[in-house]
């Protein structure tokens, strides 16, 4: 390994100056070995790069001209320097594996002894970002804007009404039958991830827009008898998942709501208003169809965001 052996050879002879165009020479050996002997993508390997011209360049200015040089302190501070400049926590947790993969191979192939701390930079863990919720305003700014009724409006009117009003996916939503609903008894069956099959209850103006589509609007969309799909296209067939979602960011952004609107953001918010009424979360968890209370437990932080954000635009001592 030719970088490293330059390495050896100018930490040996104490010539610093040259020694941190020993990172470069070995940051272009990790770059071949993870292209071509592990088989990245380019991309990747794309990524890997700019991270360790971070690394590099932070080391520099800390002036950590050789892997040998680098103390547990300089891992700490770069750690930090990545939380606090705005990076998410994925693009955190990448850039630091990126440089404990670095660091393996200097290890690997013969590098500095003093490098062994360098791999004890921890990871952090990947934190899921909070999700995009609605007010409770925004969401009947969206539900309540004037909608066509025309087949294809009442079909969208009764869309946006079910899937805040049951928290379904949009994946659920396309695949409903006729014979899932039961607007006497108030509730839908629905087949979730897995196959998992739930049932879940229907508000008052979801029930109402769907009777109201029904009635009025899909028997236009598709005469057809034969045809069971609840949610129908234009041409009569069953609306895709790409359909919903261009009709909910349609209706999103005629009322200012446009941004990071998706299906999802009406389970998010479904989920998030159940919570702030007092459901329980063991509730909220078999309504939305988690197979893991933990996953439903975002919502408790989301709650908690926004009782933050309510204290800090309304007590005076904020």
């Amino acid at each position: 390994m030719r970088a490293m052996g330059e390495l050896r050879k100018r930490e040996g002879r104490g010539d610093d100056a040259d020694a941190g165009g020993a990172w470069k020479s070995l940051l272009s050996e990790y770059l071949v070995f993870i292209g071509v002997q592990r088989g990245l993508s380019p991309r990747t390997v794309e990524a890997y790069r700019r991270d360790l011209e971070r690394w590099i360049a932070f080391a520099a200015e800390r002036g950590r001209n050789s892997p040998g040089e680098v103390q547990r302190e300089d891992l700490t501070v770069f750690l930090e320097e990545l939380r606090s400049s705005g990076l998410s926590a994925r693009s955190v947790a990448r850039a630091v594996a990126s440089l404990r993969g670095f660091q393996r191979f200097i290890l690997e192939e013969g590098g500095s002894p003093g490098y062994p701390a360098a791999l004890e930079l921890a990871v952090p863990r990947h934190v899921r970002p909070l999700p995009r919720v609605l007010s409770r305003e925004e969401a009947a700014r969206l539900l309540d804007q004037p909608i066509s009724r025309d087949p294809a409006g009442l079909r969208d009117k009764a869309i946006l009404e079910t899937l805040y009003g049951t928290g379904i996916r949009v994946s659920e939503l396309t695949g409903l039958d006729l014979e899932d609903l039961d607007l006497v008894e108030m509730e839908m069956r629905v087949m979730g991830k897995g196959s998992r099959e739930r049932v879940v209850p229907v508000g008052e103006s979801a029930a109402r827009a769907i009777r109201d589509y029904l009635a009025h609007g899909r028997g236009k969309l598709s005469p057809r008898p034969g045809q069971r799909a609840l949610f129908l296209n234009a041409r009569g067939g069953r609306l895709t998942r790409q359909g919903a979602w261009g009709l909910v960011r349609k209706y999103a952004a005629r009322v200012g709501l446009a941004e990071r609107m998706t299906p999802h953001t009406l389970r998010h918010s479904y989920a998030t208003h159940l919570l702030e009424s007092g459901a329980d979360l063991r509730h909220i968890q078999e309504l939305l169809g988690h197979a893991s209370v933990s996953t439903t437990q975002v919502y408790t932080h989301v709650s908690s965001a926004r009782l933050k954000e309510v204290y800090l635009k309304a007590h005076p001592r904020a």
